[in-house]
Formats: structure tokens, C-alpha cells, sequence
């Protein structure tokens, strides 16, 4: 009399499960790839609606929002802090509430016994200003923190506050950098004279980590959170191409030593600096994803010192998308662009009027 099998042999059973681990194997990283490409997709909506906030700012004054609100009362109340042009899109975002209960005659962030006024704004975080491919949780501070950072320009070395989102008044009068006048805001659309298909406006910027633990440079992500002092003498602002590509140079080449300035990028939303590039806007120096560098030697002691990049540092766009950062247009568009792009591309990129010229497919 035939008995009748009940089961699995033990090679069928080691077969079955060989066959499931294969085809998770193969799943798992189509499944990855889906899901970041659905937060590249919703980070690229988030720099939409920013542009198209700037573009309806625009078509309200006349002129698109700078950097911050420098010279204004704030500066002198925060200890140089003011305004950013996040608050002054707020209405454009549906957050007139938050647009109206900023308050400029109080202090643009808590210093001392100053700016606990606008920390029912400044403690907000926007969901718009994130990106979805922010891998950090915990904001570097207490208040809101931004994703999304404005172009302050090309290289320093050639011309500074050659981007859209600029300061208003002129530092130069007060710290020697760069050509006095004609650069700074504020900015109209008729200004960019490269075109605004082909000039930058926003972009990304990993931001910082609470605590402001060491980070090396070359980590991933971490590396790219962290600001790196670069002592290259005699690369500051008027120092031409030249200048600029040691610049670039030296900042690649940072020694692996670690930099406790990591909790600084992003650190706060709402307030800007007309000479940190940290914060609230990024430059067209260093390649997308590069490191970022302080120019120690180059710009003015007092900027040098304080760690947040100034206006001859790198202070690049950075992300977790892989190969690349998004950048929003002056147009409105929203392209994706390379870790590959040339360096005269990316900097041409970065200057509303530097005559540079770009083909559609040169990124």
C-alpha cells in the first residue's frame, strides 16, 4: 500500500526559501528606487511652490525677496540677524496667519532677552520647506528649519551677490568685499539679464545636526553637513577665475580632521545674515554635494571666524538624491542637475548677469 507525501522534503524547503531570498533580493532595491523617486518628485513640488510664491512676491512689489531684511531695525536688535525671505513668502505658502503675526520690531531670533516675540513663528516648522529625502529628524535647533535655500550667486572671487537672492543694502561699505554697489537687491526679474531659464533662484541644502557633533569631511551624508575652514591666501573677492578654481581646489582637498560646526547649516528658517551663506542661501562655487569651506583668509576676520561661510566661500547645494540636487529656476521651472556638472556651467548658473553662455542640454 502507497503512502502519500504530507510535506516538504528539506531541499524543497531550502529551495523555496532560496527562490523568496532571490526574488527580495530583487524586489527590495526596486522598491527603494519607487519610493525616492516619489520624494524627488514631492521635494521638486516643494521648490515649485516656493519659485511660484517668489514669482506672485514679484508680482506684488516689483521685486523679488532678498536674503533678509538687512538694513533694517532687526539687525541691530538680533545682533545682525533679520528677517529672511522665508517670511516674506509666508503669505505666498497659505501661511498669512504666521505672515501676520511676525513681528519686525522685535528680534529676529531669541539673543539674550530679544526675539521671544516671533518665536510662535520662528519655532514653526513648515512642511513645504522640508525635504522628503532628509534623512535627519531632529532639527539642529529650536526653531523651523528649511530644506530649501536661495542663490546668493557665483564665485565671490569674481563678483559677489551675482545671484537673485541677495541682500538689499550694500556690506561692502562696511566690510571692503567685493564691488562696491550694482550687485546687491534688491533683485526684479528685468535684472537677470542671462535669462531666467537659465539662472538659478533656489535649490537644497542637507541641514545641520543638533549638538553639533564632529563630522569629517567625505562622510556620507554627515560630511556634507559640516562647514570646513580653508586657509587659501590670497583667493578672496576680485581674485578673478583664478582665484576661484584654487578656491575650489583647496576646498577638495580638506585634510580628513573633524569641524564641530555641524549644527549650523539650516539652523534657522526665518532669520538671515547679509554675509552667511549658511542659513538661508547657498552659492554656485563648489560642485552640487561638495564640501563646505570657509574662506578663513579671504573674507573679513569677523565672517571668517564665526563659521557660517561668507561671501568668497563654498557653500554649496546639497542632498540625499542620488547624483544630484534639484534647482528651481528663475522661470519657475524646477531641473534636476548633476554632481557632474562643469564648474563653469554651475557658476554661470549661479549669476543673473554674468553674460555667460548655457545650452539647454549643458546640464
Amino acid at each position: 500500500m502507497k503512502t502519500s507525501r504530507r510535506g516538504f522534503t528539506l531541499i524543497e524547503l531550502l529551495v523555496v526559501i532560496s527562490i523568496i531570498a532571490v526574488l527580495i533580493a530583487l524586489l527590495l532595491p526596486a522598491v527603494q528606487s519607487a519610493r525616492e523617486a516619489a520624494r524627488r518628485s514631492q521635494c521638486s513640488n516643494n521648490l515649485k511652490q516656493i519659485a511660484l510664491a517668489v514669482h506672485s512676491y514679484h508680482a506684488t512689489n516689483n521685486v523679488v525677496p532678498p536674503v533678509c531684511t538687512y538694513p533694517g531695525g532687526q539687525f541691530t536688535l538680533s545682533s545682525g540677524w533679520s528677517a529672511s525671505w522665508v517670511v516674506a513668502i509666508l503669505p505666498y505658502l497659505e501661511q498669512t496667519t504666521m505672515a501676520s503675526a511676525y513681528n519686525y520690531s522685535a528680534g529676529a531670533i531669541v539673543s539674550g532677552a530679544i526675539g521671544y516675540e516671533n518665536t510662535t513663528v520662528t519655532y514653526t516648522q513648515i512642511a513645504t520647506m522640508l525635504c522628503p529625502s532628509e534623512n535627519i529628524f531632529q532639527r539642529p535647533s529650536l526653531n523651523g528649519t528649511t530644506s530649501y535655500v536661495g542663490n546668493y550667486g557665483g564665485p565671490g572671487q569674481n563678483s559677489c551677490y551675482s545671484g537673485v537672492i541677495v541682500p538689499t543694502g550694500d556690506p561692502n561699505l562696511v566690510m571692503g568685499l567685493g564691488p562696491k554697489l550694482g550687485n546687491v537687491g534688491p533683485v526684479t526679474f528685468e535684472a537677470i539679464r542671462d535669462g531666467q531659464t537659465n539662472t538659478g533662484m533656489f535649490s537644497e541644502r542637507l541641514f545641520g545636526l543638533v549638538g553639533s557633533p564632529a563630522v569629517a569631511p567625505g562622510q556620507n551624508p554627515n560630511g556634507k553637513r559640516g562647514i570646513f575652514g580653508v586657509s587659501a591666501s590670497g583667493v578672496g573677492p576680485l581674485t578673478g577665475v583664478a582665484g576661484a578654481t584654487t578656491f575650489v581646489q583647496d576646498c577638495k582637498a580638506v585634510a580628513p580632521t573633524t569641524f564641530v560646526n555641524s549644527n549650523v547649516l539650516g539652523n534657522n528658517a526665518y532669520a538671515g545674515n547679509p554675509w552667511y551663506l549658511s542659513m538661508v542661501s547657498y552659492n554656485h562655487v563648489g560642485s552640487p554635494n561638495s564640501t563646505h569651506c570657509q574662506n578663513v583668509t579671504g573674507d573679513a576676520s569677523f565672517v571668517a571666524t564665526a563659521g557660517y561661510v561668507g561671501p568668497s566661500g563654498s557653500s554649496p547645494a546639497t542632498s540625499n538624491h542620488p547624483g544630484g540636487v534639484h534647482v528651481a529656476f528663475a522661470d519657475g521651472s524646477v531641473r534636476f542637475v548633476k554632481d557632474s556638472v562643469a564648474s563653469n556651467i554651475w557658476w554661470g548658473i549661479g549669476t543673473r548677469l554674468g553674460k555667460e553662455i548655457i545650452s539647454s542640454d549643458a546640464f
